[in-house]
């Protein structure tokens, strides 16, 4: 949604409880959504029943009082804190004369918004197209409009136009559907490139605006001030960035690792944007170990953790170590940070102590079961000896007559594939 001279659309944010044990923290991430897509909230409406209307979602009163407080603000949209059906949306609208937009289109506005990338492009609009698919109806055809005396003729013009723009919508899909499976077998090499060395994956997950990004550049900035153009854009705002970044880590010493920053989550994220992530998602699910980055300072951080966990689960990614990464600690006067309990770190992204902490955590993680051998590689297979040299942890090597001496930390699958060199 584009802002008119510098002027914002003023909305309504509105919502059925429904039961939802969490619909208050639903309501107030609804209105953090609108800002995001550069909206100003004006006013928020809720209406505490059991179950919502079939037909307009909200009550026959709750409507009539929307349509009221909507004209007094002087307010046309109304966004809701659900994913409607396509006559819940129909109804209100004739009702009330006013636009509706539900959390899911909210969401996909935003989501297009951020979407820099070919592959993020991609995955926003199949998301969008499956959204909107069941919501064509006759209406959008001028000859429906018509008064009833056109007869059968319009109405039947009308069903035709509505499945030609069907038609058009699907085989667009289709057509997005094939070019983002190019665009992601390309990552997909590159992905196998990667886990084709020794080195390990982490993968920074957790939900939108935790901090990922401000970790990674911590990471990055540990041992030295890296370069400009391998930091990731980091911003105070939800979804600042869609687009998966890897970045490999170099320590003093002589320790590597790959790191990954992933989209972030919210709660009630549309499922055929989940489907269309999964591929972005693909550094999570191929990590060696996640960071499940935290806002502890967010009273809702359960709620968060919640979401992310559920999230993961739905795209495939189960059973991996993971490390608790609670940020912002220093906003909670009662915290002490940096500190560690089992596989929780409380810590701050801005604080170099925290992140040469977060950095020592990892380490432990990722390389407890490797050991330092020294490796005496003849000068006949030296194949073995530019393998370990190109996959492996290297710390020294050297060239002596009887072959190459490499020194490297090696995982334990590693011993056993290069053991026959291991000498002390």
């Amino acid at each position: 949604m584009k802002e008119l001279n510098n002027i914002k659309e003023r909305v309504i944010v509105a919502g059925v409880s429904h039961l939802q044990p969490d619909f208050e923290y639903t309501m107030e991430e609804l209105a953090s959504l609108v800002e995001a897509n550069n909206m100003e909230v004006a006013d928020v409406i809720k209406q505490n029943v059991n179950s919502v209307s079939a037909k307009t979602y909200f009550g026959s009163g709750k409507v009539t009082e929307i349509k009221e407080i909507a004209n007094a603000d002087d307010v046309t949209t109304i966004v809701l804190n659900d994913e409607l059906t396509p006559s819940q949306i129909r109804n209100l609208e004739k009702e009330t004369k006013l636009s509706f937009m539900d959390r899911t289109e909210l969401i996909l506005q935003v989501f297009s918004n951020r979407a820099h990338t070919k592959q993020a492009k991609l995955q926003v609009e199949i998301a969008k197209l499956q959204y909107q698919l069941p919501r064509i109806h006759p209406s959008g055809n001028p000859l429906d409009q018509q008064s009833a005396s056109g007869g059968l003729a319009n109405r039947g013009a009308g069903e035709t136009k509505l499945e030609l723009d069907r038609r058009v919508i699907r085989k667009r899909i289709t057509y997005l559907k094939d070019q983002l499976k190019t665009v992601d077998q390309t990552i997909d090499v590159q992905s196998r490139r990667r886990t084709n060395t020794a080195m390990p994956l982490v993968s920074l997950v957790g939900y939108t605006n935790a901090g990922k990004s401000t970790t990674m550049n911590g990471i990055l900035n540990f041992n030295k001030e890296d370069s400009d153009d391998r930091k990731v854009f980091e911003k105070d705002m939800l979804f600042a960035t869609l687009d998966t970044s890897v970045r490999k880590i170099d320590l003093e010493d002589n320790t590597s690792f790959l790191l990954s920053d992933t989209v972030g989550f919210v709660s009630k994220l549309p499922h055929n944007l989940i489907e269309s992530f999964k591929t972005t998602l693909k550094e999570a699910k191929d990590a060696d170990l996640l960071i499940q980055v935290i806002d502890v300072s967010d009273e809702h951080w359960r709620n968060m953790l919640e979401v992310t966990e559920k999230t993961l689960k739905e795209v495939g990614v189960k059973d991996k170590p993971m490390i608790y990464a609670f940020n912002k600690a220093d906003l909670k006067p009662d915290q002490e940070f940096p500190s560690i309990e089992g596989d929780n770190i409380y810590y701050s992204a801005i604080d170099k102590k925290s992140i040469e902490t977060l950095v020592n955590l990892i380490k432990l993680k990722l390389y407890s079961d490797f050991k330092t051998v020294n490796l005496m590689i003849p000068y006949d297979k030296q194949k073995i000896a530019e393998q370990v040299l190109r996959t492996s942890q290297v710390i020294k090597k050297e060239f002596l007559n009887e072959g190459s001496l490499i020194t490297a930390n090696l995982s334990p699958d590693e011993l056993a594939e290069y053991g026959e060199f291991v000498s002390e």
